[in-house]
């Protein structure tokens, strides 16, 4: 993997698998006494967040800090952006104090394509608008492979709010790319206009396809993002598409049930359904770190010839810390 993450559709399926495979890895890293390589030592990531979040935004940091890089973290209610400042001259200013990575999330779809166009810096998308969440879908990937060992012919619900979802836009992409059958279960109210460029099956109905799925992934109810009133109300949402536990009780028992968080319990999932052992919702948020250590070391670190060794000898903490690396800049 080579250059920025703008989005899933920029990887081939050996990268998609490159990203897994080295993540693997980074699981090992993260679970010894002391999770900290020096893989970065040297580098500075900068996160910079103009939309709320918590997952993201602390899973790229710890990711960051785990491989030794230098973090800085854009707070944009206390910036210069409440001045007027503009997206270029924010960028502009961070990169004069030297910086190796922009990790940026924003509302407008592009603005992190736009500032791959403005920074010698690598950009990671964080998410942008309805477009892209590349990590998050590299994180759910991960996820299930873990549990199934592949992709290939899985049958993948995606249920809800796919139109507001770049969650969904990212997550179809890899899914299908490792060899995933996709279905998009939602009203039509809250599917885009055309699904034509994804190799996918629509349904309206969740209750048809329950008992074929092999991973059920529930999507939040956008409502931020909402201009119009696109289902009749939560409660009927919740009567057609949400995840009961009479629902759950259809699912196959080794199916997966997802969701990207933050969760409206009692909306898309329900609180008992969530907390059921094959819903591996926390596990997602925990493969976040590991998966985005993966990236950010593909992206800035000196290749896979220099992953971190495996296994955790009583040395190992200290003796990683103390090691030096010869990087070169990509």
């Amino acid at each position: 993997m080579k250059g920025h993450l703008l989005a899933i559709s920029d990887l081939t399926r050996a990268e998609l698998e490159e990203v897994l495979d080295v993540t693997d890895t980074m699981v090992e890293v993260s679970g010894r006494s002391i999770p900290k390589v020096p893989a970065l030592r040297g580098r500075t990531v900068v996160s910079l967040f103009y939309e709320d979040s918590t997952r993201t935004r602390l899973s790229f940091d710890t990711a960051a800090k785990r491989l030794s890089a230098d973090t800085m973290s854009f707070a944009v209610s206390s910036s210069s952006v409440n001045k007027g400042e503009s997206v270029r001259d924010t960028i502009e200013t961070i990169e004069a104090m030297g910086i190796d990575a922009v990790v940026v999330r924003h509302c407008s779809s592009g603005v992190p394509a736009q500032i791959a166009a403005w920074t010698n810096a690598v950009v990671v998308n964080a998410g942008d608008g309805w477009h892209q969440h590349p990590t998050q879908a590299l994180l759910d990937a991960y996820t299930i492979r873990s549990h199934t060992g592949s992709l290939d012919g899985l049958r993948i619900g995606i249920v809800g709010d796919v139109k507001h979802s770049r969650v969904a836009r990212s997550d179809i992409e890899a899914f299908t790319a490792l060899g995933a059958h996709v279905t998009l279960v939602a009203p039509p109210t809250l599917l885009p206009p055309s699904v034509a460029p994804w190799q996918v099956d629509v349904s309206h109905s969740l209750d048809d396809v329950l008992g074929e799925l092999d991973v059920c992934y529930l999507l939040r109810m956008q409502r931020e993002r909402m201009s119009e009133a696109l289902v009749p109300s939560l409660r009927e949402y919740t009567a057609l598409f949400g995840l009961t536990s009479a629902r759950a009780d259809r699912l196959g028992k080794d199916a997966l049930i997802m969701h990207p968080g933050p969760m409206n319990r009692g909306v898309e999932i329900a609180g008992e359904v969530a907390d059921r052992p094959n819903a591996v919702i926390t596990e997602q948020v925990a493969n976040g770190v590991a998966v985005r250590m993966a990236v950010l070391f593909l992206l800035l670190g000196p290749g896979r010839h220099a992953l971190p060794p495996t296994g955790d000898p009583s040395s190992a903490g200290a003796a990683s810390a103390d090691d030096t690396t010869t990087e070169e800049r990509p």
